[in-house]
């Protein structure tokens, strides 16, 4: 072996592990439509199978609008999560 093959050998950068991150499968469009639509029903939290909050939203109204709100920005911003605690992040 070579001088060249040596150092070559020595200094290979091996590759690292692809951590893949899973995401829910529902999507963001829907869910964004339907807390815009339908939030103070909790419409949006049906969808991603979070049933009982969403029967929560429903009896204060969407938490008198300010849930409501929030779950919208967060559905809109990328960070709401499913039942799973999958972040609901697909358009």
């Amino acid at each position: 072996m070579t001088q060249q093959q040596e150092y070559y050998q020595k200094v290979s950068v091996q590759p690292q592990p692809v951590h893949v991150i899973p995401i829910s499968a529902s999507s963001r469009l829907v869910a964004f439509l339907l807390a815009l639509f339908l939030g103070f029903l909790g419409a949006h939290r049906f969808y991603v199978g979070k049933i009982g909050t969403a029967v929560l939203m429903i009896l204060t109204a969407g938490g008198l609008g300010i849930w409501w709100l929030i779950d919208t920005i967060m559905v809109l911003v990328g960070a709401f999560r499913d039942k799973a605690d999958l972040p609901v992040k697909k358009w």
